[in-house]
């Protein structure tokens, strides 16, 4: 089968469209033939080293859109069903191994393309905003790249959950229209971004903040978090680890909570199913949607992770396989 491999950390050079074998399934897993698959952040840093162990030969890719190739025993999957998946090693390939409890059916009115487009960013932000940040109505939220895939899933979801006031922060402003097109209230570049949360809020500061930025950011935000506030803290795209101090939690009675959805997958995937499926009616009945930046060939994966670097597209990058 074809596939996108790598044996060595690097650049974007390093990636290789080429022949593999194709996987086999094991007890309680899924071969699925994969349609589109998408490019995230974390894909980045595992290709460079950042992130990953170096088990090469490797394949990146975190989701995937296909169909139901091959199953084990008595599986509740059936060949040629329509699934979202999180694969056991890697999606830049024409097919991939999943875990049976980690694979979701899809509705036949969802097309593969936009059901790509969302498993790892979609069932996040669900979980930021309904789990972990526990946003309510009344509250003020500050969404870091808040016109990234997750960023964009964020604003909307806060946008369904009536949530008063949201600020997206971005970083340059020729994505501020986007932004607001999903649902923002306020966009602000992140050189304005705390002294503007606290003219907003009348110097209160925001109820929720969600960092996947980290760095000097995660700082920044707790000095415009208010008391009783929570930093959601869950990711950390400048390669940079964020830093505060106990006396920035306690006496203002806030709290930072981290999660990550690798950590969930491998610990706890079966939290996800429920997840998955409210994820899936929303895009299917047109509540949620992610703009597609740029759909790319497999083979071109390497101008993929170019455009993603880039950080000059708004929405979700895709590959598709043919």
């Amino acid at each position: 089968m074809k596939a996108v491999i790598q044996n060595e950390f690097g650049d974007s050079s390093v990636l290789n469209y080429t022949n593999i074998e194709k996987p086999i399934i094991g007890d309680h897993e899924v071969l699925i033939r994969t349609a589109y698959t998408s490019v995230n952040y974390a894909d980045i840093k595992n290709r460079s080293g950042n992130k990953a162990k170096g088990d090469f030969p490797m394949i990146l890719g975190l989701d995937m859109a296909g169909t139901v190739e091959g199953v084990s025993g008595n599986s509740p999957f059936s060949v040629g069903e329509r699934v979202i998946a999180f694969p056991k090693n890697g999606s830049y390939s024409e097919y991939a191994v999943a875990k049976e409890a980690l694979v979701y059916k899809i509705p036949n009115s969802l097309s593969f393309e936009d059901a790509a487009s969302f498993p790892t960013v979609a069932i996040l932000s669900y979980m930021l905003i309904r789990e972990i940040g526990q946003v309510k109505e009344s509250d003020t939220i500050v969404i870091h790249s808040a016109a990234g895939g997750v960023g964009s899933m964020l604003v909307q979801l806060a946008k369904l959950a009536k949530v008063k006031q949201i600020i997206g922060v971005v970083g340059n402003m020729a994505k501020a229209v986007y932004v607001k097109e999903l649902g923002a209230d306020e966009v602000l570049t992140y050189d304005i971004f705390i002294d503007s949360v606290l003219k907003m809020t009348n110097g209160k500061g925001a109820n929720v903040i969600f960092d996947s930025v980290a760095g000097d950011v995660t700082s920044q935000s707790l000095d415009c978090l208010a008391l009783y506030g929570t930093l959601v803290q869950f990711g950390n795209s400048s390669g940079k680890a964020g830093h505060f101090k106990t006396s920035d939690v306690h006496s203002s009675c806030r709290n930072v909570k981290g999660f990550s959805l690798g950590t969930t997958r491998k610990h706890d995937p079966n939290r996800l199913a429920s997840i998955a499926e409210k994820v899936c009616k929303l895009f299917a009945d047109g509540q949620l949607k992610l703009p597609i930046a740029q759909v790319f060939k497999l083979s071109d994966a390497a101008k993929a992770h170019d455009l993603m670097e880039s950080r000059n597209y708004q929405g979700k990058i895709l590959l598709k396989v043919e």
